[in-house]
């Protein structure tokens, strides 16, 4: 993981007389990569011009997606008036290119019927990943949702029946069906659907702040919409619904709408 300090990565610019505090940052500063901070409380935060939802305790999160630009400004507002404005520079990745065949056609290139159903399911998650709650429940870090061997990794390309389609943006954990699937941190579960075209059996927990996990492909789900789960609470069974040649867990942590690298969230996978 590559935790780094702001002190390391930002260039520093007044932009009035007086000075604010600078925000205290720590994260990953890399496209996928998610950065939590603190400031001094009733701050106002934001990220190249996009607000930045800071908590009574000065608590704020924000995330760079998989294709991010190189630079990003941060500007904080204090109470009384003095910004400060930081520059953070995002370190670029490459992308692997990963081709899947064998995939029923209707998979690859929908009919109308289901695109019109695809499009209601995708306003469904979106509304999942958009929701904010001020309570951390993230705090505590994440956990594996699931043991088995990593068949895909977050930002590849992927070309499906010989047929480039948009990367990927979760990692993909191989295991038999019916291997439990547990919350990789406590949270809210927003979106329980055991069947939705692409993804099959899928499960979304809110995190607070804005931070979301997704579970999908699931044989079977063991939790339900509202309820409040612990970290490593049983929430579903590994499966191959939705989109999928064999038996996986598609697992995906976004900020919002930004999509971020899970594998910079965890450690190694456990034997």
């Amino acid at each position: 993981m590559l935790k780094t300090s702001i002190g390391l990565i930002a260039l520093v610019t007044v932009v009035q007389p007086a000075v604010a505090a600078q925000p205290h940052l720590m994260g990953d500063f890399i496209q996928g990569g998610l950065v939590q901070g603190r400031t001094d409380p009733d701050t106002k935060i934001s990220l190249d011009g996009r607000v930045v939802t800071v908590t009574p305790n000065g608590r704020f999160v924000f995330g760079f997606g998989r294709d991010a630009p190189a630079t990003a400004i941060l500007h904080s507002v204090t109470p009384s008036g003095r910004h400060r404005m930081l520059k953070l520079k995002i370190k670029k990745r490459g992308y692997r290119i990963q081709r899947i065949n064998g995939l029923p056609k209707k998979m690859v290139t929908p009919s109308a019927a289901a695109l019109l159903r695809i499009s209601a399911e995708g306003r469904a998650i979106r509304a999942a990943r958009a929701i904010f709650t001020p309570a951390p429940h993230f705090a505590g870090g994440f956990i594996w949702p699931a043991k088995g061997r990593i068949s895909g990794v977050y930002g590849s390309q992927r070309i499906l029946n010989g047929k480039p389609r948009r990367p990927h943006l979760g990692i993909d954990i191989a295991a038999p069906t019916g291997t439990p699937v547990v919350a990789a941190a406590p949270g809210e579960v927003t979106l329980a659907n055991t069947d939705m075209y692409f993804t099959g059996g899928t499960v979304i927990i809110n995190h607070g702040h804005g931070l979301s996990t997704v579970y999908s492909h699931l044989s079977a789900i063991s939790t339900e919409l509202g309820e409040m789960v612990k970290q490593g609470a049983k929430i579903g069974k590994v499966g191959s619904t939705g989109r999928s040649t064999g038996p996986h867990l598609d697992w995906r942590i976004n900020w919002f709408q930004e999509r971020l690298d899970p594998m910079l969230l965890v450690d190694p996978m456990p034997n």
